[in-house]
Parts: C-alpha cells; sequence; structure tokens
C-alpha cells in the first residue's frame, strides 16, 4: 500500500514480494551493517526464553489502521489473513509463539519510525527495502484524466499520495506534475479525498489498487502501473534500530523461505491481475 522507503534492508538473502527484516533510524535512514549469523550461534540466542521482547512471553507487532487489503483482512491483523499478517504468524510460529502469544497494536506509519523507544518488536505495513515496487494511478470513471495512457498526460493532474511513502516519491520524481502533489496522514485519507473529487488521482502499490478500485472506491479505475525498473520489490520489518531480535527474525524469515511458505503466502495473496503500464 504505502511503498516506504525509509528503512534499509539489513542482511538476510534479497527475497521479491516476500518479508525482509529491516532496521528503523534513530535519527535518519542509515545502512544497517552486519553479519549474518551461523545457524548453530543464531539458533542458541534465537530460543523463545532468549528473545529480546518488549512484553516478556509476547511477540508485540505493529501495524497502521485501517489495514486494508491485500495485507490483511476485514481490518483485522489478529485473524492470519491477508499477506502481512499470514507472514506476521508465520515469523511468529518459526520463533516459537503461539498465534495466542502474539499481541498486535496500533502504530501509525510516521509514529513507526519516529526517533525514540517503540512500542513493538517490529512494525510490519507495507515498508519497502528498495523503492522498485511498482505503483498504480487511480482515477475516477469519467475524470478529465480517465484516458490518459501515460506520464506526460499526467503533468497536469492533482495527485495525492501518503506522505512519506515511495508512492509520493512517484508522483514528485517520475511524473512531476505542475500542481503541487496532495499529502496525505494515511491511504484512507487519500482515498477520501478522491471519492470527494479534491485530487484527481491517488497513486499506491499496485496491489492495493486492485483492492481499492474493486471493494473500496465506487465508479473507479486503475489508470496505469508505472514502469517497473531496477531490483525486484522487497518488503520489510521496521525494528528498533540496533535490536537483537533483528538476527533471529532474519533466521525465521530465512525458514520461511527455503521451506516454501513464504512464496506460497506470496501466490495466495498478492497475485495480481494485469494492468495497463503508462509510457
Amino acid at each position: 500500500m504505502h511503498g516506504r522507503a525509509r528503512v534499509l534492508s539489513t542482511l538476510v538473502a534479497a527475497l521479491c514480494l516476500g518479508g525482509l527484516a529491516a532496521c528503523a533510524p534513530a535519527d535518519k535512514a542509515e545502512p544497517q551493517s552486519q553479519a549474518t549469523p551461523s545457524s548453530s550461534a543464531a539458533g542458541n540466542q534465537c530460543t523463545k526464553d532468549k528473545l529480546h521482547l518488549y512484553a516478556s512471553g509476547k511477540l508485540t507487532i505493529g501495524t497502521d489502521k485501517p489495514a486494508f487489503e491485500p495485507w490483511f483482512k476485514d481490518d483485522n491483523p489478529t485473524n492470519g489473513l491477508g499477506f502481512e499478517s499470514a507472514v506476521a504468524y508465520a515469523v511468529a510460529k518459526q520463533l516459537g509463539f503461539d498465534k495466542s502469544d502474539v499481541a498486535w497494536t496500533t502504530v501509525p506509519f510516521n509514529s513507526s519510525y519516529a526517533p525514540g523507544s517503540k512500542k513493538f518488536d517490529f512494525d510490519v505495513n507495507q515498508i519497502s527495502i528498495t523503492d522498485a515496487r511498482k505503483k498504480a494511478v487511480i482515477v475516477l470513471n469519467g475524470s478529465k484524466f480517465a484516458n490518459a495512457d501515460s506520464v506526460a498526460a499526467l503533468k497536469g493532474a492533482k495527485l495525492g499520495a501518503q506522505v512519506g511513502t515511495t508512492s509520493l516519491d512517484a508522483i514528485t520524481q517520475v511524473i512531476a506534475p505542475t500542481t503541487q502533489p496532495a499529502v496525505f496522514n494515511d491511504t484512507n485519507d487519500a482515498k477520501n479525498a478522491l471519492q470527494n473529487k479534491q485530487v484527481d488521482g491517488m497513486v499506491t502499490d499496485t496491489p492495493t489498487a486492485f483492492y481499492l478500485t474493486a471493494a473500496e472506491i465506487d465508479n473507479s479505475k486503475i489508470l496505469g502501473q508505472f514502469p517497473a525498473k531496477g531490483a525486484s520489490e522487497q518488503f520489510g520489518l521496521l525494528f528498533q534500530k540496533g535490536n537483537p531480535l533483528v538476527s533471529c527474525v532474519n533466521q525465521a524469515i530465512g525458514a520461511l523461505k527455503s521451506n516454501g511458505q513464504l512464496q506460497q503466502l506470496t501466490q495466495q495473496y498478492l497475485a495480481e491481475a494485469g494492468a495497463p503500464e503508462l509510457k
């Protein structure tokens, strides 16, 4: 949904459309230099009773609200449905937690990476490790930009996106419109602005765009996707900088990749229908 580029990859092998542990900046985004622990060393330190946790015996996971599909289901992170909820519970299981031992807390995106201590073990909120995730433009049917088929055709559009996201970067850096983009606290606010015709279109991540146009925004359509560039998209989990839990979560994600569960969840929740590409 958000394409957040404010967190940077740590150390595990790159995963396309999969979870990748990352460290939240204490002051600003900085590359994390860490070495992947050996499986034996990691195993010794990653038993449930030795984990560095926000609340003893609980794995506390943060995310924003509302929690949109396909990342979550029915705005309810606790049900284990949707890509990020399912991955979070799969990571928890790898770390030795039962579903009842997972506690969810609401964390607005801007708060998740702000300086200061965190009230979660990790945050999962469609966070981009790289800015290569595909973005899509949503417009209302019948609007004056409803037939635009290129980036250049959107130069005069009033577009909106969530603050601090690579969706907003796509507007300013790729389209570079003549009108300053509207910046919203969350995707729900951007959606409402489009419905109220305060903006001509909104930019979000492609999987979320499919959901919004199908279930949330009446009489809307995906105008098109931005051309893919660079490396494959990668999603991350956001941590307090220096949190020793990172290496154990990296180990858990590696296991999910090796056993095929991460790919299965990707296919289940993030398989996308086609959308035209903006030239």
